[in-house]
């Protein structure tokens, strides 16, 4: 009788044992995996990095308990930690370029997406060709003082022609005069601010392309 509850005892401390080591082994295969992600998060504050990981960390518990997979198929699932870590670092930066007024920064991110797809490098050529053409009208309007017959609006038979010619244009009359300046200031400040608040607009519906594209992908995978 003695043995036997030696012997049941034995294989008790065994079994728990055994599931000790197998939690150990989840935990540190997942605390090893948030290491990596919170190591590629970059561009963030500390609050926003953690709330990641947070978050990262609920939902590996979650899809544990309920679907009861092994760590290693929802690691997988989630993705390596460097592409799980460029997901949220866009994101971020598209959050912060959505409350943005500098050209520079939206230009950036525009140009960072561009490197995603088609619609990232749409909406980064819109930001580069408005900014690009708003700097072309301040430019011409710095011009100006320092070369007035060769920089202005000109009407000739061969339509309209702005900005700055090397000798003029044959042929035309520059119409505005010192009035260009103004008129140019205007049109570049107006383009600026029309490319920003298009930008700014645009931006939150390339997130979502990007989220239901993500989405489409894992369910691609369950499937």
């Amino acid at each position: 009788m003695a043995r036997s509850c030696i012997r049941a005892r034995t294989a008790g401390e065994a079994g728990l044992e055994q599931e000790g080591e197998i939690s150990m082994t989840a935990d540190t295969e997942g605390d090893r995996y948030l290491a990596e992600l919170r190591m590629e998060l970059t561009g963030m504050t500390l609050s926003e990095r953690e709330e990641i990981i947070d978050e990262i960390r609920a939902h590996i518990q979650e899809r544990s308990l309920e679907s009861g997979m092994t760590l290693a198929q929802i690691v997988g699932k989630l993705g390596p930690s460097a592409e799980l870590a460029h997901d949220y670092n866009n994101g971020i930066l598209l959050r912060r370029a959505s409350r943005s007024r500098s050209p520079w920064f939206l230009l950036g991110v525009t140009y960072r997406w561009a490197k995603t797809g088609i619609q990232g490098f749409g909406l980064f050529l819109l930001a580069f060709s408005g900014y690009g053409m708003a700097a072309a009208f301040f430019l011409c309007a710095l011009l100006k003082p320092l070369f007035p017959e060769q920089t202005g609006l000109w009407i000739g038979p061969r339509g309209v022609n702005a900005g700055f010619r090397v000798g003029g244009v044959e042929g035309a009359t520059e119409v505005l005069g010192p009035w260009f300046i103004q008129v140019a200031l205007l049109i570049g400040i107006g383009l600026m601010i029309g490319t920003t608040a298009s930008v700014r607009a645009l931006l939150p519906r390339l997130k979502q392309s990007s989220s239901l594209l993500r989405r489409s992908g894992e369910a691609e995978q369950v499937g």
